[in-house]
């Protein structure tokens, strides 16, 4: 399952998350996901990543700063590998919130 990356996020921040060629997942923020992919791949990324090549872009989420970019990678690292591509598309937030009465 492969999540649609928002491009549209030029001059914000987006938090990504890349599968490798092992099977581990790498989590990381950037304000230009093409640029920074490409030096994953061009083994010139993370020190992570160069032990660990990717193997594909599994999907970004944007956010309206960096600050809000950390916060979210801090919280993806935290989670298991299992809840991590659920943490990306949003499900993980939803499920956390509590439900609203009406």
């Amino acid at each position: 399952m492969t999540l649609p990356t928002e491009s549209a996020n030029v001059s914000g921040w987006c938090l990504y998350l890349i599968e490798c060629r092992d099977g581990s997942y790498y989590a990381g923020i950037t304000n230009d996901l093409d640029a920074r992919y490409q030096a994953h791949v061009n083994g010139k990324g993370a020190r992570y990543t160069r032990s660990h090549p990717p193997l594909r872009l599994i999907g970004s989420r944007a956010y309206d700063n960096r600050a809000a970019a950390s916060r979210a990678e801090w919280e993806i690292k935290q989670l298991p590998k299992h809840r991590k591509i659920d943490y990306l598309s949003g499900v993980e937030k939803e499920a956390a919130s509590p439900p609203t009465a009406e």
